[in-house]
Formats: structure tokens, C-alpha cells, sequence
């Protein structure tokens, strides 16, 4: 799991690199192009041709395809103007949000510790973002709204999707990603909005001429987030979910390392200390849950966790 998550920041930051060349449009629909195709080679493998099953509730699949797009155009839309320690400490805040919903929408209960925990996580969460800064712009809210969003998805899985296949997850995922990709692609192609085209260009464009140089770091992003989802699946085979929640968290230490390596980013006594109590609050409340629910679930069980996390992990 450390060595998948070592290998996704990089991925990240390769990202930061292309975006100089690229559209988060073009870049999400490349992408997703090439993780469909693995992702039609791998069930036609695996489950046959006609092992494609129909969703249960269509709506609800809808509902966390078009979350978890969001998720990941908040995150990668990021990743061209904030520091990667920045963005991946955003992220990090959906267990936060996660366990907040729980309690306003499904109506679980918190107590005392779990409430604590997620206030300190918030708190980190202002240490970073820092809304009063003179350099506080809407782009510095996209991480969190990644965190959001994907809070979103989380719940929706919990909630609604128990009874679908993590194959058809999948491809609702992946169909959402191609879909929003194309129609970045061409509303942004005839360039609605000028000024902003012009001065950010990543967000506000459609399809740019590619370099190959850009074209194989999209392939090569598309490469690692497959084989790390490949070796996040075999953590999630071998051991339970909330035990792994501490190692899941050293995305944060290797997001800051890739962009001091890559970027010379060095974050401030007070993003470390913001990330600090979003991982610290974040880990305490797997814990909690994990507490909560009791014995660990059983083996058949845990693997379609892990397979569920090979075909739609959002990283």
C-alpha cells in the first residue's frame, strides 16, 4: 500500500507537469479512455463476455459516477496552481466530511471523541487554506470540494450501492469520466469565455496539439494509477480496511516529498501542522469506526473490497 501510494503522488505531480500542455478535459478523457480499455480487457478476462450485470439502481450508480467526476475534476483542476502537499491535504479531509454526513444525513450518532476528532481535522483544514491570506483565491477550495465530493461518493456507496457489482461500479465510473471529458472538450474548444482561456488555460480550454512528450505523461499517469491500484488491491486482500487507514495517510508525506523533488515546494510550519490534525483526526476516526463495528469481515468479503478498489479507485 505504501509503495502504490508512493507511486500515485508521483503520479500526481506528473500531472502538475503536464498541465502546462494540456486541458484538464483532454487530460480526464485520455485518461479515462485508456483505463476503459484495461478495464474491458480485464472483465472480458476474468467474468467472460456476458458477465457485465445491470445495475440494481440505476439512478444511484448515476448519483456516485457523477460524485466521484467531481471529486477528480476538483482534485486534478488543482493541481496546476497549489502545492501538492496542499491539494493532497484537501483530499484528505473526506473521511472528515464523511463521518459529518453520517451523523446529518443517515442519522448516526457521534460522540464526544468522534466529534473532537473531526473538528481538529476542520481546523487543520483552515491552518492550510488560510480563507483570510491575501493570496486566498476560489482555486485554494478545490481540493476540499475533492474531499467533498467524494465524501459524497463514499456515502452513496454505503447508502444506495451495497447491492451492485464492482464491475458495473466501474464502468459507470469510467463511462461518467469519458462523458464529462468529451464535454469539457468541446464547450471549452470554442472557448466561451476568452479572457479566462487566456489566462488559465488549463481550465477554461478544450483540445490542445500534444506533444508525444505530453501524450506518453498522460499515458505514463494512466500506467502508475493502474499498477498502484493493482498493489492497493493486494493491501486490501490482506488485511482490513481500517486497519490500513494510518499507511493510507502517507499519500500526504509523499505528496509533499514529490513536490519538493519535483517542484521545489516546501510547505510552512503551517500546512505541516494543518496536515498533521487532518491525518491525525482522519486515522482516529477509522479507528473509532472500526471500534464500532466489531470483528473484521470475512474473507470473500474483503476481496471484492479490494477488487472494487482496483477498478475505481479515485487517486
Amino acid at each position: 500500500m505504501v509503495c502504490s501510494l508512493f507511486g500515485l503522488a508521483f503520479q500526481d505531480s506528473m500531472v502538475k507537469f503536464a498541465s502546462e500542455s494540456i486541458s484538464l478535459w483532454q487530460f480526464q478523457f485520455l485518461r479515462a479512455a485508456f483505463n476503459l480499455t484495461f478495464l474491458v480487457i480485464l472483465t472480458r478476462v476474468i467474468w467472460g463476455p456476458g458477465a457485465f450485470p445491470r445495475p440494481v439502481r440505476i439512478w444511484a450508480v448515476i448519483l456516485r459516477s457523477s460524485l466521484l467526476v467531481g471529486a477528480m475534476i476538483c482534485f486534478f483542476g488543482g493541481v496546476a496552481f497549489l502545492n501538492l502537499a496542499n491539494i493532497a491535504a484537501g483530499l484528505y479531509t473526506f473521511p472528515l466530511f464523511v463521518a459529518l454526513f453520517s451523523v446529518i444525513l443517515l442519522g448516526e450518532k457521534v460522540g464526544l471523541q468522534r466529534g473532537s476528532a473531526i473538528l481538529a481535522g476542520f481546523t487543520g483544514t483552515l491552518l492550510i487554506l488560510r480563507p483570510g491570506a491575501d493570496d486566498f483565491s476560489l482555486v485554494n477550495l478545490m481540493p476540499v470540494g475533492a474531499g467533498l465530493c467524494y465524501a459524497g461518493t463514499v456515502l452513496t456507496t454505503r447508502k444506495f450501492c451495497r447491492e451492485e457489482s464492482p464491475v458495473t461500479l466501474a464502468y459507470g465510473a469510467a463511462l461518467a469520466f469519458i462523458l464529462a471529458g468529451s464535454i469539457g472538450v468541446v464547450a471549452f474548444s470554442f472557448e466561451p469565455f476568452p479572457n479566462l482561456a487566456s489566462d488559465w488555460p488549463y481550465l477554461f480550454t478544450g483540445w490542445r496539439a500534444l506533444s508525444w512528450q505530453v501524450f506518453a505523461v498522460v499515458a505514463l499517469c494512466s500506467a502508475i494509477n493502474l499498477s498502484s491500484n493493482i498493489c492497493l488491491a493486494k493491501a486490501y486482500q490482506t488485511a482490513e480496511v481500517s486497519w490500513l487507514a494510518p499507511f493510507d495517510y502517507t499519500y500526504l508525506i509523499f505528496a509533499g516529498f514529490w513536490g519538493y523533488v519535483v517542484w521545489d515546494q516546501v510547505p510552512d510550519a503551517m500546512t505541516i501542522t494543518g496536515m498533521a490534525l487532518i491525518a491525525g483526526s482522519g486515522v482516529f476516526v477509522a479507528w473509532r469506526e472500526r471500534k464500532l463495528k466489531g470483528p473484521k469481515s470475512g474473507r470473500f468479503k474483503q476481496r471484492w473490497q479490494a477488487l472494487a478498489r482496483v477498478l475505481f479507485d479515485p487517486i
